[in-house]
C-alpha cells in the first residue's frame, strides 16, 4: 500500500518530479561513464604494456614513442637504424626484444613489420592458417578479420603511410596467410608481418617515385584479387621472396624486457649518451598520462557530484512545499489506522523512489554515452569500450551515495509527517 501510495505522490506536480529524475539522472550518467572509462581505459593501456620495460625509438617525446610503438594510436617520432638497434637488442641486460617497422596502412589498420613473438608478447596466436614466414605473407588480427570480412589467402595492397589516401603500393600484394585469435589488445587491430617485407615495399617505392603515376591516388586503393584495377598492372605485381639485405635498413621502434631491474636505472642514461636514440618506459609514461588524464576526470566528477546535491535540493523543495498541502491526507490515514512510523517511511519512500529511478536511468544514459563514444574512438583509435561491463564497487558506492541523498533531502519532511498532531490538523480543516 505504501508504494502505491507514494509512486501517486510522486506524479501528483509532475514538473518537480520530472526536474529532479532529470538532475539525478545527469549526474549518476556523468559519473557512471566516468567509472567505465577510467577504468576501461587504464586496463586497456595497462595490459598493453606488459612485458615491456623500455622501448627504444628515435629521439623525440617519449610520450609519443610510447603511444606510437606500443598502443599504435600516434606518429613514430621517426626511424632509427637497425644495425645500431641490434647492438642494444644483444645487451646482456636484455632478456628479450621485438623490432617493430611501420609504413603502410590497409583501410586504416597498421600493417606492422615485426617477428612472431610479437603476437606471442598478447597473448595471441594463430587460429586459422599459419604464421608469416615469407615476405608479404601477413597475418590479420581478430578485429579487423571481424570487421572487413578477410579470410586466409586473400590478397590485398596497402596504401604508404597511416592515411586512408595514401599512395597505394600496387607492385606488391600481401597475402593473408593467417587469423589471429581474440586478445582484448591492440593487436586485434594490426595486420603483421615480417620486417623484411616493410623494407621490399619501400625499396621498391623510392625506386619508382620519379615514375609515380598520378592516378594512383585516388579513391578504391585497397584491391582484392579480381579488381578492375588489376588487369592493367598484371605484370607489375610481384610475390617475391627472396630475403632483403640488412644493410642499412630503417626500423621504427624495439619492445625490450630486461633480465633484470638493471637496466632501468642505467639504459635511459646510456642510450641517450652514446647514440641519437632514445629508452623510453611505458610505465613512467603512461602513469604521466594518467595523472594528467586524471585531473579532467576528478573535475568532472565533482560537477556531476554537484548536480546530484542540486538534486537533492530539489526533492527536498518538492517535498516540504507539499507538505501543507497534504497534512490533511496524512491526518486521515492516520484516522484509518496508519502509525506515525507508517507516515515517516512514506515520505521517505517517496525521495528513494525518485533517487532509484534516477540511478537506473542515469546508469543506462551514461552506457549509451559509452557507446557513442566507443564508435569514434574505435574508429579514430582503434580502441573500443564495453558498455555492458560492471565496476561493482565504484557503482555500488555511487548507487549508496544516490540513495543517501535521497534519504537526507526526506528527512525534515518525513521527521514533520512523523510528528503531525492529527486533532489539530482535523480542527483546522
Amino acid at each position: 500500500m505504501i508504494t502505491k501510495l507514494a509512486w501517486k505522490n510522486i506524479w501528483f506536480k509532475p514538473l518537480n518530479t520530472v526536474l529532479s529524475v532529470v538532475l539525478l539522472t545527469a549526474s549518476v550518467a556523468i559519473i557512471s561513464l566516468l567509472i567505465l572509462l577510467q577504468e576501461q581505459f587504464e586496463k586497456q593501456f595497462s595490459s598493453n604494456i606488459d612485458g615491456v620495460d623500455v622501448v627504444l625509438g628515435a629521439q623525440g617525446s617519449p610520450l609519443q614513442l610510447i603511444l606510437s610503438s606500443v598502443y599504435q594510436v600516434d606518429a613514430p617520432t621517426g626511424n632509427i637504424s637497425y644495425d645500431d638497434a641490434k647492438v642494444w637488442m644483444k645487451h646482456p641486460f636484455v632478456k628479450s626484444a621485438i623490432p617493430l617497422a611501420f609504413g603502410d596502412n590497409y583501410r586504416g589498420f597498421k600493417i606492422v613489420g615485426t617477428t612472431p613473438e610479437y603476437l606471442e608478447k598478447f597473448g595471441g596466436k594463430v587460429i586459422s592458417g599459419k604464421i608469416f614466414d615469407k615476405n608479404l605473407e601477413v597475418v590479420v588480427g581478430s578485429e579487423i578479420a571481424k570487421k572487413l570480412n578477410i579470410k586466409v589467402g586473400d590478397k590485398f595492397f596497402g596504401s604508404h603511410g597511416d592515411a586512408l589516401e595514401g599512395e597505394v603500393h600496387e607492385e606488391f600484394k600481401y597475402i593473408v596467410s593467417g587469423i589471429a585469435s581474440e586478445t582484448g589488445k591492440v593487436v586485434d587491430n594490426l595486420i603483421l608481418s615480417n620486417i623484411q617485407s616493410v623494407w621490399q615495399m619501400h625499396e621498391n617505392h623510392e625506386h619508382s617515385e620519379a615514375e609515380e603515376n598520378p592516378d594512383h591516388g585516388e579513391e578504391g586503393h585497397m584491391h582484392f584479387e579480381g579488381d578492375e584495377h588489376e588487369h592493367h598492372d598484371h605484370e607489375a605485381h610481384h610475390e617475391n621472396t627472396a630475403p632483403v639485405s640488412e644493410n642499412g635498413k630503417e626500423i621504427t621502434a624495439v619492445l625490450i624486457k630486461f633480465r633484470n631491474k638493471m637496466g632501468f636505472v642505467t639504459w635511459p642514461r646510456l642510450v641517450a649518451q652514446n647514440t641519437k636514440m632514445q629508452a623510453a618506459s611505458p610505465a613512467v609514461e603512461i602513469n604521466r598520462l594518467f595523472s594528467l588524464f586524471g585531473i579532467g576526470l576528478e573535475a568532472l566528477q565533482y560537477l556531476a557530484y554537484g548536480i546530484m546535491l542540486i538534486s537533492g535540493i530539489s526533492i527536498f523543495i518538492a517535498l516540504y512545499n507539499t507538505l501543507k498541502e497534504r497534512k490533511y491526507e496524512f491526518a486521515l490515514l492516520r484516522v484509518s489506522g496508519a502509525s506515525r512510523l507508517q507516515l515517516l517511511s512514506l515520505v521517505l519512500f517517496e525521495s528513494i523512489l525518485l533517487c532509484f529511478t534516477g540511478f537506473i536511468l542515469g546508469t543506462i544514459v551514461g552506457r549509451i554515452a559509452l557507446v557513442l563514444i566507443s564508435s569514434t574512438t574505435d574508429e579514430q583509435y582503434k580502441m573500443t569500450f564495453d558498455p555492458f561491463a560492471f565496476v561493482w564497487e565504484k557503482e555500488g558506492i555511487l548507487f549508496i551515495v544516490t540513495i543517501f541523498v535521497g534519504i537526507l533531502a526526506a528527512l525534515i519532511p518525513a521527521v514533520k509527517a512523523y510528528r503531525l498532531n492529527i486533532s489539530k490538523t482535523l480542527a483546522n480543516a
